[in-house]
């Protein structure tokens, strides 16, 4: 406690070089704390959005995930009803599912021939109230932005389609959907000297069109139920052959990544599940599980596993990290970042304590002679220089704690917003300090450690003083 008292005392005798001192400490425990708090309000979007998104997990025949993008026919979940109640029921795992959705994944040819348009597609077929209600998932208590773009498809319009600006671009759809920033005007096609033909307004002109899939349009060639322009998608079906059904573009919402977005088609589930298998079929190519906690995803993983197992269902099971790898290269990139930010605030903060201790001990020459001469050994003058070093540290790091949380807590309040890469909508710029329980305590510690440890040298020189030298110090 006395050489606590003494090491502060020391510290208030050149009040400007520590006040410098424990400023360089604060700004950098700061920094550290406030970039760290981003850094974990990114990651818990990241996580927010993917499980809104894709769910938690999802279940697929095996083999899809590496194969059946080019035959989801081949690689389908039989009764996928049944699988859904199997998962719901499981007594171990229910209360930890929020929502389980089938989806049907396929590609295609989408065509806009009231334009002589085509362009190829992606497509999911999904239940629109289901996907509400993934959409409202809000584990870490984020302040979302409410954008004003909701998806207006609705379950009882199986016809209604959501596609990406970029489709709906390509397709001439730009009036029609009041997309914004399109060029005006359809481009000139090549001039070949001859008539142009009429173009097919659909593809009806197909001989391999069976009646079940033309028994999906109305009288008028339109899916029932759809409102806006009309698309007709074309893609096989199981036996291989090509099967079409039309869908009415309801509304073109960007999709963040321009691959994506020149490609997206969002349908009802029984329109994508005619497409893809015909009438009557009751198959899916996937399961999506939006889970309670994200923290509860290992656990009801492994258990989805020993179920299938259990039933002989030839199923596997991808994570949502599995599922978004770009999120993770993100995460890992971010975290690299704030390592290297706070090795950079480290040095700076050695090289200050360094710096002041040395000229303390040059100052002090005398009175380490007299200490040492009145017999306070090396070990003595040691820690005391060592006390300072750690006291210029607890104070700076204590600020610089006080500093962050002032400044985080005036960021969230401004309602600063900005665009992720791969956000087509702006978030809320948060900083998140105290949500990990770790970056506050070993910020201090470490920057309590770093002060010792940029004290030591400095101190190792005091203490090894010859006594006459000192005292003879001018």
């Amino acid at each position: 406690m006395k050489n606590a008292t003494i090491a502060i005392r020391n510290v208030s005798r050149n009040k400007r070089r520590s006040a410098m001192t424990i400023l360089a400490i604060t700004i950098s425990t700061a920094a550290i704390i406030i970039f760290g708090g981003f850094i974990q309000a990114i990651v818990y979007g990241m996580q927010t959005e993917m499980a809104q998104g894709s769910g938690h997990l999802q279940v697929y025949k095996r083999g899809f995930f590496d194969y059946g993008s080019g035959n989801p026919s081949l690689y389908s979940i039989d009764r996928y009803e049944e699988v859904m109640k199997l998962i719901g029921e499981d007594p171990s795992i229910k209360d930890k599912i929020t929502v389980i959705a089938p989806m049907v994944k396929m590609y295609g040819i989408a065509g806009n021939y009231a334009k002589d348009a085509s362009k190829t597609f992606f497509g999911i077929g999904v239940v629109p109230s289901l996907t509400r209600k993934m959409a409202k998932w809000n584990d870490y208590g984020m302040k979302l932005y409410d954008t004003d773009h909701p998806s207006p498809m609705k379950d009882d319009n199986p016809g209604g389609a959501v596609i990406g600006e970029g489709l709906a671009r390509m397709l001439f759809l730009c009036d029609e959907l009041k997309i914004k920033g399109c060029p005006k005007g359809l481009p000139n096609g090549p001039s070949t000297g001859k008539p142009a033909e009429k173009p097919n307004r659909d593809f009806s002109f197909l001989p391999e069109l069976s009646e079940t899939d033309k028994s999906l349009k109305g009288h008028d060639g339109a899916a029932t139920g759809e409102t806006g322009p009309k698309l007709d998608l074309l893609a096989a079906t199981a036996s291989g052959a090509p099967n079409v059904v039309s869908i009415g573009v309801l509304k073109a919402i960007n999709q963040g990544f321009k691959e994506l977005d020149d490609n997206y088609v969002e349908m009802h589930l029984s329109t994508a599940q005619r497409l893809v298998y015909g009438r009557g079929s009751g198959r899916a190519t996937g399961i999506i599980i939006q889970l309670a906690h994200t923290g509860d995803l290992p656990g009801v993983k492994s258990r989805l596993y020993e179920l299938f197992s259990d039933h002989k269902l030839d199923l596997e099971v991808k994570d949502c990290y599995q599922l978004n790898p770009f999120n993770v290269q993100a995460i890992s990139m971010f975290d690299s970042i704030f390592t290297f930010i706070s090795v950079i605030m480290g040095v700076i903060v050695l090289f200050t304590i360094v710096n002041t201790m040395t000229m303390s001990v040059m100052e002090r020459v005398n009175e380490i002679g007299t200490i040492r001469a009145l017999g306070l050994r090396r070990a003595g003058v040691l820690r005391l220089f060592l006390m300072e070093g750690m006291a210029l540290g607890v104070i700076g790091a204590t600020f610089g704690t006080l500093l962050a949380c002032l400044v985080g807590y005036a960021v969230n309040s401004f309602g600063l917003t900005w665009v992720p890469p791969g956000n087509s909508e702006p978030v809320y710029l948060i900083v998140l300090p105290f949500v990990n329980p770790l970056l506050i305590p070993v910020t201090l510690a470490a920057m309590v450690a770093v002060s010792a440890l940029s004290a030591l040298v400095p101190a190792r020189r005091a203490s090894r003083m010859a006594v006459v030298d000192a005292l003879r110090h001018v």
